[in-house]
């Protein structure tokens, strides 16, 4: 599932390719795909012009100007594309917002997982796991007393805390890996025994890995592409996700992977260590 920088990765480039274009026609051709009445969903849309595009936590927000926002959530495989008009439409494209300049924004999904929903601007916060969410992964919004506070009420293991978007907005199974494994901390460490100084170097450690994998585009493990097809960067700089069974890059250590919360997890078991 893209996390939060492939997500900002795709919001810009959505900019680039349909921010300031007006809506001709829609083609829908996976009616699931859109949670609002399809008919409803085309005829709000045809002959408006996309603002800009937002995004809060996964969640793109298509801004329009009648006063319309469509919430997109990506999911698994979701991802945007453009094309002239007329151009080839495979089975897994499931909606297609033509444009009065010429060009086409295609949204293909071979899982169909992913859902559009518009609503008036304003209340796009009622919808999905926007009613919860947490504080945007930045230094003014992920301030240290509330992740504190966060913890501090948690009796659980720290990577499902984490993998929760109550308590911070964009984590997934790949950045908290990656940010446990810089901040030394076993993923099955209880969340309430963690230090002082555990919790200012976790605070950091999510900030800084989460605005470095924005720099870099995002991670492609699978098949995320940005809104041109292109692949991200970060993943030749990931140091746990997906390194089971190499050294360590700090200590040598053999990296492991086990199950947390039903996710594939890996970490060093010397410099990660539970601790009691």
């Amino acid at each position: 599932m893209p996390e939060l920088p492939e997500v900002e990765t795709v919001r810009r480039g959505l900019m680039k390719i349909a921010a300031g274009r007006k809506i001709n026609a829609i083609d829908i051709y996976y009616g699931k795909t859109i949670t609002n009445d399809v008919e409803t969903f085309r005829q709000a849309l045809i002959g408006q012009t996309i603002k800009r595009v937002d995004r809060r936590g996964k969640y793109l927000l298509f801004r329009f100007t009648n006063d319309l926002t469509m919430v997109s959530h990506l999911r698994m495989e979701g991802k945007y594309y453009n094309q002239p008009i007329g151009g080839p439409i495979d089975k897994h494209t499931h909606v297609v917002f033509q444009f009065t300049d010429g060009t086409e924004l295609c949204y293909q999904d071979t899982r169909k997982f992913g859902r559009m929903t518009l609503v008036k601007t304003g209340d796009e916060m009622n919808v999905g796991g926007l009613k919860t969410i947490g504080p945007e992964p930045t230094d003014d919004s992920f301030t240290l007393p509330f992740f504190t506070a966060e913890l501090r009420k948690s009796h659980g293991k720290i990577k499902p805390f984490l993998l929760n978007q109550r308590h911070v907005a964009g984590l997934g199974n790949i950045y908290v890996d990656e940010v446990l494994w810089m901040s030394k901390i076993n993923p099955e460490q209880p969340a309430n025994t963690l230090t002082d100084q555990q919790i200012a170097e976790l605070r950091k450690s999510i900030i800084k890995e989460l605005a470095t994998a924005i720099k870099f585009k995002g991670t492609t493990v699978h098949s995320f592409t940005n809104a041109f097809g292109d692949a991200g960067a970060f993943q030749e700089r990931l140091n746990a996700y997906g390194h089971a069974g190499d050294k360590c890059p700090r200590c040598g250590t053999k990296m492991v992977k086990i199950k947390v919360a039903e996710r594939g997890t890996t970490f060093c078991p010397h410099c990660q260590a539970l601790k009691e």
